[in-house]
């Protein structure tokens, strides 16, 4: 309904049911939904499609009634680091390495798209400042947006890894620390694979420092 100017029109008087959903629930192919009216809707969703804010589920010309899903997109941690491209390489590098280390210590997943550092809210917001503040991290700037704000500027796979854990748990999981962790980059973004893990190539991608 967002994006369809037939839709906008079709519902403009439509008596709709939202159904909200976070970020963990629109990332599974199989749920129950439960609008606001507190009618349930079983979903499936076909192989490799994914839910919008906005996806129509029903709709009832003869009743006007219809069913829309919304997206509680948590917001995002977005660090600048654009004020380093006129230094020189060694100190491009070394606050390179000093961010990836905060935000690597703190078990934080992160994507890298062009000059901008994007870090999913996994903690309380000012805690996540905070650690930023403690840092101290010089030339970069960092800020909260909103999670739906960045989505364009994101690939799938992107959009997945800041907003599609397996669930609430998968950053606050205990570590097995007798296995060995081992991290490498891929595309811009760290990946690890543990051994005696069952990891999942999407979910929480922790390294150990």
């Amino acid at each position: 309904m967002n994006l369809s100017p037939e839709w906008k029109e079709k519902l403009e008087n439509a008596d709709i049911d939202f159904i909200f959903l976070d970020q963990w629930t629109a990332q599974k192919s199989r749920f129950l939904g439960k609008g606001v009216s507190g009618e349930e809707y079983p979903i499936a969703l076909a192989r490799h499609s994914q839910i919008v804010d906005g996806d129509i589920i029903s709709y009832d010309p003869v009743t006007g009634k219809a069913a829309v899903l919304r997206i509680e997109l948590s917001p995002v941690l977005v660090i600048d680091m654009g004020g380093l491209a006129d230094k020189s390489p060694e100190t491009i590098i070394r606050v390179s390495v000093e961010l990836g280390h905060a935000v690597g210590n703190q078990h934080w997943p992160a994507v890298v798209k062009g000059t901008k550092v994007y870090v999913p809210l996994t903690v309380d917001k000012k805690v996540m400042l905070s650690v930023m503040e403690t840092h101290h991290i010089e030339g970069i700037s960092y800020e909260f947006q909103k999670g739906m704000e960045i989505i364009p500027y994101l690939a799938p796979h992107e959009i997945r890894r800041l907003f599609g854990g397996a669930g609430h748990e998968s950053h606050s999981h205990e570590h097995d620390h007798g296995h060995i962790v081992h991290c490498h980059e891929h595309d811009g973004h760290i990946h690890s694979h543990g051994h005696g893990h069952d990891h999942d190539g999407e979910d929480a991608h922790h390294c150990h420092h």
